[in-house]
Order: structure tokens, then C-alpha cells, then sequence
């Protein structure tokens, strides 16, 4: 992995530090049920704005989606009156589905996600047995991401950085000041994220992290979950570069490699799959999109058995 992206990421930071305008301002939005937080990033210039990791509402019991997250987010956007023109995936998460195309349908907005969503398209259209109607080539999204590339979200400059580990497409943006980078990292008293999901590795996660650990030790980091750690009373995602170096309980300065993988490898063979990784999968590979409808109008997904 070429350090080039990584320099130039940092550069942007500190040149955002340096200056106010480009201190985005980013709205949180915390769903209890799968404890994930849906970021709204605004260009303090203008009402441009990009929502990162939207959640659609599932009961797996019923088999019914509701809208109520995403409904929060689109009348926050709407009452503001802002213009939506991202809509990032950090990557295709296992533990919600995505609430993307709803967003899009009533906001706007480019969908984009990092370009090795190929490589998870592969491995679960297999698992699901998708056919050849499901393509597998990243086709589903408006934009697919590599590393180092740059976007704008009105006046603010925003860069991605390809951080796999917890699944092979994860991605960071570092937007201004401030960095999203998805399931990597959590609260410094919580952790990481787990690798044993198909495509995974621990030692690639380290290596992402120390990458993300590079940058100001000032910028902000905003997380896409958490799960209150035992002690803390209260929910919270936002920390700095420099609180994940100095106190991540899993990675924090002088954690070597070998005592993270260790440690990470040990404790994923302890942990259940996520209750919603099921479903979650088969819909966000698809950029968040239900399985076609079958003959007799019913939209279906599948459970494999004794597979993962």
C-alpha cells in the first residue's frame, strides 16, 4: 500500500486545522437498535452536505423494513435545507441494512462506496447463491472509491483512504478536519473491529489503523458505532487521532502486530455472528437494494444454512 495517499490525507488535515471554513459540521444520528451512528457532514461554506452509513429500519421476526432512521435524517437535511451530494458507504456493513436508495430517491446525491465492494460481491453472491442477474462488478453504485482518491463536498476537500482489515472494501474519508473511518476503529475504551468475517484479517487491520493513527493527532474522528463500554454511562462516537493513539484499549502506541493479531484473533473466536449480518449482507452488496420481487410479487432473502 502506497504511502503517497496517506501524506497527502494528512497535509489536508493540518491545512483544514489551519483553517475554520474548512471544519465541516457533522450532525449525528444514533440508531439503539443496531448501534450505529449516520453522520451528516456539512460544508460550513454552502449547503452542500454528504451522509455517511444511513440505516434502514429491519425486524428480522416480521421480515419488515420501516423508515423511521432514515426519516429522522432526510427531515433534518430537509428542515435545513440542505443539498445532499454524497451518499458514502465506509463499506457493506453486516450488522444494518442500508437505507441508501430512500435517501437518494428523496435527497439526491452520488452513492459511493470503495471499489473492492467487488471482491464482497463475489465471495457473498456465492454464498447466496445470487445468480447471474446479480452483477458483481460494483455496478449498483454511482461511484466506486480507491485509495488516494479526492471528491468535494461543496468547498470542503475530501479524500478516501483505503483501510481493509475488518472486511476487504472498508474505507476512511478524511473530509477537512474530520475522519470517518467506519468499523476500523472504535471508542478508545472499546476497541476495534472485529476481523473474521469472509475477507477479513487482523493483520491488515493493524496495519490500516496505524495508517489512520498517522494522521494530526487534533483531527476528529467520528465513529460508526459504539456499544458503551463497561463504566461509561452514555453512548459516544466522537474522539480524536490522538485519544485512539494514546488509549485504544486494543491498538493504542506501542501495541506491536503480533500482540494486536494475538489478541484480535483470540477474541472473534469468542464473539456471535451479528443478529442482522444476514440480511444486511445480501442487501447492501446490492447498494442497499431488496432482491428483485419473484413471480408472485414477493420480495425474498435468503438464509443459507450451516454456511458461515
Amino acid at each position: 500500500m502506497s504511502d503517497a495517499p496517506l501524506e497527502f490525507a494528512s497535509s489536508i488535515v493540518v491545512s483544514s486545522l489551519e483553517e475554520s471554513s474548512s471544519r465541516p459540521s457533522v450532525k449525528s444520528f444514533f440508531d439503539s437498535a443496531t448501534y450505529t451512528v449516520t453522520h451528516v457532514v456539512r460544508d460550513p461554506r454552502s449547503s452542500a452536505c454528504a451522509i455517511i452509513d444511513s440505516v434502514l429500519d429491519y425486524d428480522p421476526a416480521s421480515g419488515r423494513t420501516m423508515n423511521a432512521s432514515a426519516r429522522a435524517v432526510i427531515d433534518y437535511v430537509k428542515s435545513e435545507s440542505l443539498e445532499v451530494q454524497w451518499l458514502l458507504e465506509t463499506h457493506a456493513h453486516a450488522d444494518h441494512l442500508s437505507a441508501a436508495p430512500l435517501l437518494q430517491k428523496e435527497l439526491g446525491g452520488q452513492l459511493a462506496i470503495g471499489r473492492e465492494i467487488i471482491r464482497v460481491q463475489e465471495v457473498f453472491g456465492k454464498i447466496f447463491n445470487a445468480g447471474t442477474e446479480f452483477q458483481r462488478d460494483g455496478s449498483q453504485f454511482d461511484q466506486l472509491f480507491q485509495d488516494g482518491d479526492r471528491f468535494k463536498i461543496g468547498s470542503l476537500d475530501a479524500t478516501v483512504l483505503h483501510v481493509p482489515g475488518h472486511t476487504p472494501a472498508c474505507l476512511a474519508y478524511v473530509i477537512g478536519d474530520a475522519v470517518f473511518p467506519g468499523d476500523t476503529l472504535f471508542m478508545p475504551d472499546y476497541g476495534t473491529a472485529r476481523c473474521d468475517f469472509p475477507g477479513g484479517d487482523a493483520r491488515t487491520l493493524y496495519r490500516s489503523i496505524r495508517r489512520l493513527m498517522q494522521l494530526p493527532g487534533s483531527a476528529r474522528m467520528f465513529l460508526c458505532h459504539d456499544y458503551k463500554a463497561p463504566g461509561r454511562d452514555n453512548y459516544a462516537w466522537e474522539t480524536t487521532v490522538a485519544k485512539q493513539r494514546q488509549g485504544n484499549i486494543h491498538v493504542h502506541d506501542g501495541v506491536t502486530e503480533d500482540e494486536f493479531v494475538k489478541m484480535r484473533t483470540e477474541r472473534d473466536a469468542t464473539l456471535a455472528m451479528p443478529k442482522l449480518i444476514l440480511p444486511s449482507v445480501q442487501v447492501n452488496m446490492r447498494a442497499g437494494k431488496l432482491p428483485a420481487a419473484e413471480e408472485n410479487g414477493v420480495q425474498y432473502l435468503k438464509i443459507p444454512i450451516n454456511t458461515l
